[in-house]
């Protein structure tokens, strides 16, 4: 009755379900893979930055260039504050607010992103106090430039003057007339009037959408393989009820179906064929019947003179 898996047609389908299932499982643990790696990096993230808080600060050149490894750690920077900008649209506890950020000049001229502080409302110069003058020494969370999309980060442009939409070297360096570090710092203590912003994971670590999209694809791979599997012993049994109903003979063979269709058509060429000569036959007799008829009336017109000739005048 399984004579049929032999067939060419059933070769190729057993040959697809062996790649196809192997392949969906290898793409489901892939994609589970990445998220169990997206929850270990979340996981050693936090557990850095908690360990970073009581470190002791180094010195911001031996921390560049930031990485996951020394991103969130406490480095200290020595320097003049220079230019000063708002960065709009950043939370803060669920409130909307701003950052102050202001640019440390450092030995040799180049300038150090510094988040001092975070403050409700919309972005205004008017709000943001004043850095402190000469020379300072800061110590914050050493964090990696932003990129638009990530952590709160605006991607809208033609924001005012004095207003920056990423904390970044490639937008600062549009904005100010020295060279910038490819990172940032934001205090540990805020200074007066503002709320400390602290720092955040490392891009990339978090438990953000794209994790989450691993675990959906992981589910979505894992139910192709269900479906493979489903979708094959539905065939098979399709094909092994179809066989055995052939053998009792409740399927007529292939050559049987067509010759009883050829009949089928030989009967009703034949019907069709009749009919239309019956058809004719009647027209043919209903049109001789016609034609007697109208020389029977036109034989009683003739006569009909003859007979009025001959009725007697009284």
């Amino acid at each position: 009755m399984y004579r049929f898996l032999l067939t060419p047609r059933w070769w190729g389908i057993n040959v697809f379900v062996l790649l196809a299932i192997p392949f969906c499982i290898f793409m489901g643990s892939w994609q589970l893979s990445r998220f169990e790696a997206r929850v270990q990096d979340h996981r050693a993230a936090g557990e850095q930055a908690a360990a970073a808080r009581t470190e002791a600060a180094r010195p911001l050149a031996r921390l560049l260039p930031v990485s996951t490894e020394t991103s969130g750690k406490q480095a200290t920077a020595t320097g003049r504050y220079g230019k000063q900008l708002l960065v709009p649209g950043r939370e803060l506890d669920g409130e909307r607010g701003f950052y102050v950020l202001t640019l440390l000049r450092v030995d040799g001229g180049k300038a150090l992103p510094v988040v001092r502080g975070w403050l409700p409302g919309n972005a205004d110069p008017a709000k943001a106090p004043a850095a402190p003058t000469g020379e300072v020494t800061v110590t914050g969370a050493l964090q990696a430039s932003e990129s638009p999309g990530s952590n709160g980060v605006t991607a809208t442009g033609g924001l005012p003057a004095g207003q920056t939409g990423a904390i970044s070297s490639a937008s600062l360096v549009n904005l100010v007339p020295y060279e910038v570090y490819d990172a940032w710092i934001t205090l540990a203590k805020a200074d007066s009037g503002m709320r400390a912003v602290p720092a955040s994971a490392p891009q990339g670590t978090g438990l953000d959408l794209k994790a989450f999209q691993n675990l959906g694809y992981t589910g979505e791979w894992f139910v192709f393989a269900g479906f493979v599997v489903f979708m094959w012993f539905r065939l098979l049994r399709r094909e092994a009820e179809f066989a055995r109903d052939a053998e009792l003979g409740l399927v007529p063979d292939h050559d049987e179906e067509e010759a009883t269709v050829t009949e089928a058509t030989a009967e009703a060429q034949a019907t069709t064929e009749a009919t239309a000569q019956t058809g004719a036959a009647e027209a043919i007799a209903q049109t001789g019947a016609a034609e007697a008829i109208a020389q029977t009336g036109a034989t009683d017109t003739a006569d009909a003179p003859q007979d009025a000739g001959n009725i007697p005048v009284r």
